[in-house]
């Protein structure tokens, strides 16, 4: 949190866009660093949306919601902002509130239907409907290519296999079958967190997603205006340091976080999950040309 303020600076005011608003954690701090500040908040979820509303209610008319995946956020913003955003914020992959809530089906640590969708207004597939339709290839490249799993052909397999006994609808389901078909992990990692990272991504076609956003975003900043990216795993760090270097290396762009930063001690105390959280940011120095 502290390192992502003190790269946006929003004590500066201005106008400024967190495209993941969430549960509104890192936009409540946004607003609060300026009465100056505008700002608006998109999450393609609409459970979070009605959180942040809720959390952001005490800031009026500075804020706006808007309910959109964050790759159309060029059309999302009135055109007068286009080029003179102060700064835009990312903040991918799941929330917490998604992976404790086993009605959305993110996690296998409780019971819950399969489905994985961050969208479900919108969104039609879900990993159930996935299990049960994609191809053996489909499932083998999904689960090598986002879930980096080593044994992806063996549990694409399964889940095929799986297809002749009965649907995998449930989250436990998948879990078991993927137990029974690959070993447990390094340090205990249970062997399901790949392929349920893999079938997330494939529901949501995250990494389009971020990849659209990336593209997108730097042109609509103003002088002296940040993009500040958090990633959660290496398939979407990846993109992001590529992305952002690629800018910086322009007369336009700088590098503020040299090779990112990841959370301090004290914030891993309070929040565990942060420990596989990098945080990248570039900064516009130059207009554009």
């Amino acid at each position: 949190m502290q390192e992502t303020l003190a790269a946006l600076a929003p004590e500066r005011g201005g106008l400024f866009v967190d495209v993941t608003v969430g549960g509104g954690g890192h936009s409540e701090k946004i607003l609060a660093a300026s009465e100056s500040v505008r700002l608006i908040a998109v999450d393609r979820d609409e459970q979070a949306l009605e959180r942040a509303r809720t959390r952001l209610s005490v800031f009026g008319d500075r804020v706006t919601f808007v309910h959109a995946p964050f790759s159309s956020l060029a059309s999302l913003i009135p055109a007068e902002w286009v080029g003179n955003i102060s700064g835009i914020l990312a903040d991918f992959g799941v929330s917490s509130d998604q992976l404790e809530d086993r009605e959305r089906g993110f996690s296998f640590q409780e019971d819950g239907p399969l489905d994985m969708r961050m969208d479900r207004t919108k969104q039609k597939t879900s990993a159930a409907v996935l299990c049960a339709r994609a191809s053996e290839d489909d499932l083998e490249t999904w689960l090598r290519e986002f879930g980096e799993e080593r044994y992806s052909r063996r549990v694409a397999h399964a889940i095929v296999m799986q297809r002749r006994v009965g649907p995998l609808l449930r989250t436990s389901q998948l879990a078991e079958l993927v137990s029974r078909t690959v070993s447990r992990g390094r340090q205990g990692i249970h062997p399901a967190t790949r392929t349920f990272q893999a079938l997330r991504i494939a529901v949501n076609r995250e990494l389009d997603e971020v990849d659209a956003f990336l593209s997108v975003s730097p042109a609509l900043l103003g002088v002296d205006g940040r993009l500040a990216v958090i990633s959660f795993h290496s398939l979407e760090d990846r993109r992001a340091k590529r992305a952002l270097r690629n800018e910086a290396r322009s007369r336009e762009f700088e590098d503020i976080l040299k090779g990112g930063v990841t959370a301090q001690s004290a914030e891993l105390r309070e929040n565990p999950r942060s420990r596989s959280a990098r945080l990248r940011a570039i900064r516009r120095v130059e207009a554009l040309s």
